[in-house]
């Protein structure tokens, strides 16, 4: 699932932010093209699940065109929304996760920001806009646009503020077991993709994931925060989808891409390591092996 980044992923994973308030203008045609492009590129997800994006954009003779598509009073004056779908399979939110924020970094990398919306939408109006299939749900959307200029100016901060406000190392990344922190020299041609990973954005900056490097294998877990799965008032009131495996997914899009642009060559697999989670907050997804 590589798309054509116009510079680093390393460097366009530090400068992609959450952007709530836009520029009232539309996307320039030529970056609408690449974007479309970069939607019907991404199809499925690295574990199996199908995938389906769609535009949505606001028009210069159509200022109606985005009517009906809420977020809350969240989002001022977006430029559009990618809308996704996702088919059905066990781990088709982490393969949506994973796809969305490939294509946000690939917008990122375009100069369009953005900003994930998981719960904070109106979801039967989305799912009408993409006339969804047998089986297929839209667990979340983006909006695109170009950041007010005041947002923009403070960009060239946002490496060191991402990286400030993120957990150590030694809260993300374990050797073997959860005992034993993983240390950037220890973790060797992979510290790099690690620190993408861990620049990865979540709702209100949780960060979920706990990732353990066993030999060639790293091994991802959810470390579900309180209230923020199946069963909770949030997902039952609200209908929301399971944010969190969808942020596993974006954790292991930033992986692997980084993985990707060092050279280095693996596959995704789900199989039950013999590592002793803590607590019952531990749930295993996913296993990237080295080839």
């Amino acid at each position: 699932m590589l798309l054509p980044f116009p510079y680093p992923i390393t460097e366009i994973i530090p400068r992609r932010f959450s952007c709530r308030v836009y520029q009232k203008i539309p996307l320039a045609p030529e970056e609408v093209s690449q974007l479309e492009a970069a939607l019907a590129a991404v199809h499925a997800g690295p574990l199996g699940s199908a995938l389906r994006f769609e535009l949505a954009l606001a028009l210069e003779h159509d200022p109606q065109a985005l009517h009906g598509l809420g977020t809350y009073g969240l989002i001022k004056d977006p430029a559009g929304f990618i809308i996704g779908a996702m088919g059905p399979g066990k781990n088709n939110l982490e393969d949506f996760g994973y796809g969305l924020e490939t294509i946000l970094l690939y917008a990122t990398g375009l100069g369009i920001d953005s900003c994930w919306l998981g719960g904070n939408f109106t979801k039967s109006s989305f799912s009408s806009r993409m006339r969804l299939g047998r089986g297929e749900t839209v667990p979340a959307v983006a909006s695109i646009g170009y950041a007010v200029d005041e947002i923009r100016a403070r960009d060239p901060l946002r490496q060191k503020v991402k990286s400030d406000t993120r957990l150590g190392w030694e809260k993300l990344f374990f050797a073997a077991d959860f005992e034993t922190p993983l240390s950037q020299a220890e973790a060797g041609a992979f510290a790099v993709a690690l620190e993408m990973l861990r620049l990865a954005p979540s709702g209100h900056n949780y960060q979920p994931w706990r990732v353990i490097r066993d030999g060639s294998c790293f091994h991802f877990y959810l470390q579900r925060t309180p209230g923020y799965g199946p069963g909770s008032p949030m997902f039952l009131l609200l209908g929301v989808s399971d944010l969190q495996r969808m942020e596993i997914g974006i954790a292991m899009c930033h992986f692997d891409l980084a993985i990707s642009e060092a050279g280095l060559a693996g596959n995704w697999r789900v199989t039950k390591p013999a590592v002793h989670p803590p607590d019952r907050a531990y749930e295993y997804v996913v296993t990237w092996t080295a080839e």
